[in-house]
């Protein structure tokens, strides 16, 4: 095993979901800065970047946050929270911003990959992301998913609710990228799902289409801060190989 392997099954063994922090700890609100920077390099789908990160620091919007997350000691005691975000809303333009990216890395070539590369991001990202209200677009696109998956293998989640659990799991992604470089930085998180959605997005000013993936909570643990022993099913229930 590497060094760097070595240190990386350290970072992810001491990382816990700690449910209360050392509030009298000194907290170094740049460790977030860094952390955030390296959560933004996380995989996504397609590199559409559809996530923001709000970070509450101030201590009223803390307080306020804290009662929504139904007044959790993850929050209540915390340094610093984030609350990752999916973005819906912004596709346009990060399907604009990465057909511009492949154009210039292709730029001369006409061959059938550099013609498929920028057909993804100016013909099918528009026909998946392209939502009505009522998801009927994204209706028609499953039924049409379905016919042609008769004949071939076909991506059948093409739906309104199969782009939003897209968003979610790359917002997820950098939500454990950025708790793994907290750990790092000698700080712990915990990822609370309990909040409600309605006050928070109305505290952090969100757009009505954004949605909240989850807050992270953010200090030192205090001595009581974990509450049990980690545990987890046997490795065989859910390592599966074919």
């Amino acid at each position: 095993m590497s060094e760097s392997t070595t240190v990386l099954t350290e970072i992810i063994h001491s990382r816990r979901s700690v449910r209360k922090y050392d509030q009298s700890a000194p907290f170094d609100h740049q460790a977030v800065t860094r952390s955030l920077e390296l959560a933004i390099l996380s995989p996504n789908s397609s590199n559409m970047q559809l996530w923001e990160f709000h970070r509450v620091v101030s201590e009223d919007k803390r307080e306020q946050l804290a009662r929504h997350c139904m007044g959790q000691n993850a929050a209540k005691t915390a340094n610093e929270l984030v609350a990752f975000v999916v973005t819906p809303h912004k596709w346009k333009g990060r399907a604009e911003m990465n057909a511009a990216t492949i154009r210039g890395a292709f730029e001369g070539r006409e061959d059938a990959t550099a013609k498929r590369a920028l057909k993804y991001y100016e013909k099918l990202i528009p026909f998946v992301y392209n939502n009505d209200r009522f998801g009927i677009l994204g209706l028609g696109r499953k039924i049409l998913s379905n016919i042609l998956g008769f004949n071939k293998p076909m991506v059948r989640e093409v739906s309104k609710a199969d782009v939003r659990v897209c968003l979610h799991k790359s917002s997820s992604l950098a939500a454990m990228t950025f708790m793994t470089a907290m750990r790092a930085e000698g700080y712990d998180t915990c990822p609370m799902e309990g909040f409600d959605s309605k006050r928070a997005k109305a505290l952090l000013g969100l757009h009505k289409d954004a949605e909240i993936t989850m807050i992270v909570s953010c200090g030192k643990r205090a001595e009581d801060g974990i509450y049990s022993e980690r545990h987890r099913v046997a490795n065989d229930e859910v390592i599966i190989s074919h």
